[in-house]
């Protein structure tokens, strides 16, 4: 299992416990040297700043605020932050973990509220605004809503099976899932991604440092079922899936998979399966990096 499984799961999947999705852990006080590294008191405060920051610009289409080490006249710091202590606080600020479609459903299920809303990822990256592959779960701990009234067009209160259905359509574009936290362990939404997402772009597409886990799963290909069609090769994002033109049959790399499942929605055949990734020799302690 993940770090987080292990650190705030009780040995199960973290997103699927509900004492992550509390109020009281929403409003419980942040240590000293949590403060010091997100500036912080509280994760309401950091989650009501994310919103502003990330959230309104998408759907507002202004510009988002600058920060303080972005702001004209800053000053790099004298000492730079190594690679172990800025991927530590990723993953207490803001980290994310893949998920499959069926993981997506059962997070869904344990919330008491989902509002989809737009994407800052896109927002950033295209500049179109209103583009709405985020859920944000839980109770509106922010009020959202009332605080940005004019935002009522872009932000959609729903219910678990509304939710649900737009997800799978993602599924079948291929936008593989994942799960977010605002200051672990705290889950503050589901992102439906691609190339145009930041986490994305940042550790896939240019080899950068992680912002999210592997799944809890890999994919896997029954060759007696496999017809070679390689549909199913469009879907992946992580370069996982392989063609032989010796056996006419595509086999996935465990290695390589980040076990997000969208590669089945492309299969006629059902020849693609989820197995969990301790039953992979290979892949069963691959989480961040090969």
């Amino acid at each position: 299992m993940c770090e987080f499984c292990i650190q705030h799961g009780e040995g199960k999947q973290w997103y699927l416990q509900m004492k992550n999705y509390s109020n009281e852990l929403l409003h419980a006080p942040l240590t000293s040297e949590q403060r010091n590294a997100i500036g912080f008191n509280t994760r309401y405060e950091w989650l009501d700043d994310f919103i502003r920051d990330f959230t309104v610009p998408a759907y507002m289409g202004i510009s988002r605020k600058v920060t303080q080490s972005e702001g004209a006249g800053s000053t790099k710091p004298s000492v730079l932050p190594s690679e172990e202590q800025i991927l530590a606080q990723r993953q207490f600020e803001h980290f994310g973990q893949v998920i499959p479609i069926e993981d997506a459903g059962k997070i869904l299920g344990i919330v008491d509220s989902i509002t989809r809303m737009p994407c800052g990822c896109r927002y950033r990256s295209t500049g179109l605004t209103n583009q709405r592959y985020c859920f944000g779960l839980g109770a509106d701990p922010v009020k959202m809503l009332g605080k940005y009234p004019e935002s009522s067009a872009s932000l959609e209160v729903m219910s678990k099976e509304e939710a649900l259905k737009i997800m799978q359509k993602f599924d079948e574009e291929g936008l593989m899932h994942s799960v977010w936290t605002g200051n672990t362990p705290f889950v503050i939404g589901i992102c439906n991604c691609d190339a145009d997402c930041g986490a994305y772009r940042g550790y896939i597409k240019d080899r950068g440092l992680p912002n999210f886990f592997r799944a809890e799963y890999i994919c896997q290909v029954d060759f007696d079922q496999c017809n070679g069609c390689k549909e199913c090769m469009r879907q992946c994002q992580f370069a996982a899936m392989f063609y032989s033109s010796s056996n006419g049959k595509v086999s996935i790399a465990p290695e390589r998979c980040f076990g997000c499942g969208v590669c089945r929605a492309a299969c006629l055949q059902n020849a693609i399966s989820l197995i969990p990734r301790v039953e992979s020799p290979i892949a069963a302690n691959i989480w961040l990096r090969e």
